[in-house]
């Protein structure tokens, strides 16, 4: 059943890899269709196709296999909020993917405090939320993950396995492992993580806005991050 926001939503979602955001995000957007849904990989190829200026910059370090700068990432977040967002008035909004560490959170609010009535003024969001999934889990869960790439359709082996071993339950077609869906490379992201979401976590927490939802499930996790959002929006 869905229902309505009573106060404008900028709402943004910390989280390790794996610990479930887009899941979350997902069961938002059913629950408040008003709620629109930013994807800072879905700006990317946006800009890049449409071959904008700063589209046309993070396509040579894609194509190079370098991390795009912080300023041309966070440039290209503040074109398309300005343009697609601030622009239409669209009142409710949650942010997936960025920002992902302490300078492109500074940068964004530099350049959009203004534009968009934040905590005082001083942040583009209203509410930050960190989904606190034990590390341990995230990493069961990546390494027993399985993917039919032509459809985006996850598998899990611990709590939703394919019908058939190895195979994709609509169309039979065989189901992928990511090269990067291992122990250790998993365990190194979430070590990097760590060490990039831990100053970004006290920014938001010295505006006080930073909330904390803790579970090792997804159906554990949602019914505390609606229930945050129904008693302040």
């Amino acid at each position: 059943m869905a229902h309505r926001l009573t106060k404008p939503l900028r709402l943004l979602l910390l989280g390790a890899p794996g610990s479930g955001k887009g899941t979350q995000t997902s069961k938002l957007l059913k629950f408040y269709p008003e709620l629109y849904s930013l994807s800072s990989g879905d700006i990317f190829r946006q800009q890049i196709a449409a071959k904008t200026k700063l589209g046309l910059e993070a396509s040579k370090y894609i194509e190079n296999g370098s991390l795009v700068p912080d300023n041309i990432v966070t440039g290209l977040v503040v074109d398309h909020l300005t343009k697609e967002v601030i622009l239409p008035d669209i009142k409710h909004w949650i942010l997936d993917g960025f920002p992902r560490n302490i300078e492109q959170a500074k940068s964004l609010d530099t350049s959009l405090a203004h534009t968009i009535a934040g905590n005082n003024n001083k942040c583009v969001f209203n509410l930050v939320v960190e989904l606190d999934v034990p590390q341990q889990i995230i990493i069961d869960r990546i390494v027993n993950r399985w993917v039919h790439i032509p459809s985006g359709r996850v598998y899990n082996l611990q709590y939703n396995p394919p019908k058939v071993p190895g195979k994709d339950d609509i169309t039979g077609e065989p189901l992928s492992k990511r090269p990067d869906d291992t122990e250790e490379i998993v365990s190194k992201r979430l070590k990097d993580f760590n060490l990039l979401v831990k100053p970004l976590k006290e920014y938001y927490q010295n505006l006080g806005i930073l909330k904390v939802v803790s579970g090792e499930t997804s159906d554990i996790i949602f019914p505390k991050l609606l229930d945050i959002i129904k008693k302040n929006f």
